[in-house]
Order: C-alpha cells, then structure tokens, then sequence
C-alpha cells in the first residue's frame, strides 16, 4: 500500500469506494503541522473534478488501470461498443460517460479505453480531431474583414463556430475538449 508521499500525477486510487485519478498535487508543510498533500482528483467514471486534502497518516489504496487502444464501432442501446485491434475483442461503455466530446465520436476513430479488472470504465478520445464539414451556410462577401463566426454542422452531426471562409466539403480540426475550431485541414 503506496504511502501520500508516493502520490504522482496520473495515479489511480481508490477513494470514498470510487476510483479517482489525481491530476495535481502539492506537498505542503504548514508551520507548526504535520505534513499534508493537496491533491485534485479526477473520478474515471464521472469525470468530476474534486480537492482533496490528505495527511500523511491517512491510507490509500493504489489502482492499477489498464489503458488499451481501441476502435470505435457503433452506438447502440445507449452504449457505446468498442473493439480492440490486436485481439478483435468487443467492449462497451455507457454513453454518458464521454458527455459532450461524445457528439465528435465517428465510427473508425482510435480512442484510449480505461479497464479495472477487465471491465470497461471510460474512453478517452483524441484532444484534437478532423472532421469534414457536411453543413454551412455560405459567406457573405465583405464580411471577412471582421471575426465573424458561423455554424457548421460537421459529419458526427455536431455543430461548431466556424470562420465564414468554411464551406461544406472542408475538413477541420477541432479541439474535442472545448468543442472549438482549431483551423482549416488542407490536403494536398
């Protein structure tokens, strides 16, 4: 059992009977007290955001999560089925648990699934994707001296401000964190 002192960014422990991955910490040393870690953990399953306060003496159990590559197949019964590359196997998560970024998911794209003891806990998808735009409504001309946005709808059927310079058939990048227009993919 690691010790709080063992604590590093990227580890999984379990906490209140949910696993939690810390992605800050900071050891403080308060005058007088004994030594503590501020820790701000991210539940896996959730995807919640807490600050949590460990002293030295408390107990945690490390969590070790296994990250595999995986292609996304389909959406189905409120799942989402993923399938392992190597081996051909199949897994599912709820949908609910990407949220938002879940409206960027196409069917092909590579994602890092999370697994605890063989079951699927979450999916990560790529911070940046391309997609192609399949909706826009066109320019108007002299109004691109300005930063003038416009929505676009993109081939997952999200929607997402645009420069007025995009036209339907353009490929973009978008940042699947923030749901923005990053720029204009070009092929050649």
């Amino acid at each position: 059992m690691p010790s709080i002192s063992d604590f590093r960014t990227g580890m999984a422990i379990l906490h209140n009977n949910d696993i939690w991955i810390i992605t800050e910490y900071q050891h403080v040393t308060p005058g007088n007290w004994r030594a503590m870690v501020r820790t701000k953990l991210k539940n896996v399953k959730t995807g919640r955001v807490i600050d949590i306060t460990f002293r030295m003496t408390d107990k945690i159990e490390e969590v070790r999560l296994e990250e595999k590559e995986m292609q996304y197949l389909y959406e189905a019964d409120n799942n989402l089925y993923f399938m392992d590359m190597e081996t051909y196997d199949q897994t599912f998560i709820p949908n609910d648990i990407l949220g938002t970024q879940k409206q960027f998911l196409k069917e092909g794209n590579t994602v890092k699934v999370l697994f605890h003891d063989n079951n699927a806990l979450t999916a990560e998808i790529p911070n940046f994707i391309e997609l192609k735009v399949t909706e826009s409504e066109p320019g108007v001309k002299g109004d691109s001296a300005t930063n003038i946005l416009k929505y676009a709808t993109v081939e997952t059927g999200a929607k997402v401000q645009v420069p007025l310079f995009i036209k339907e058939g353009d490929i973009v990048r978008i940042d699947t964190r923030t749901g923005k227009y990053l720029e204009r993919v070009s092929y050649k």
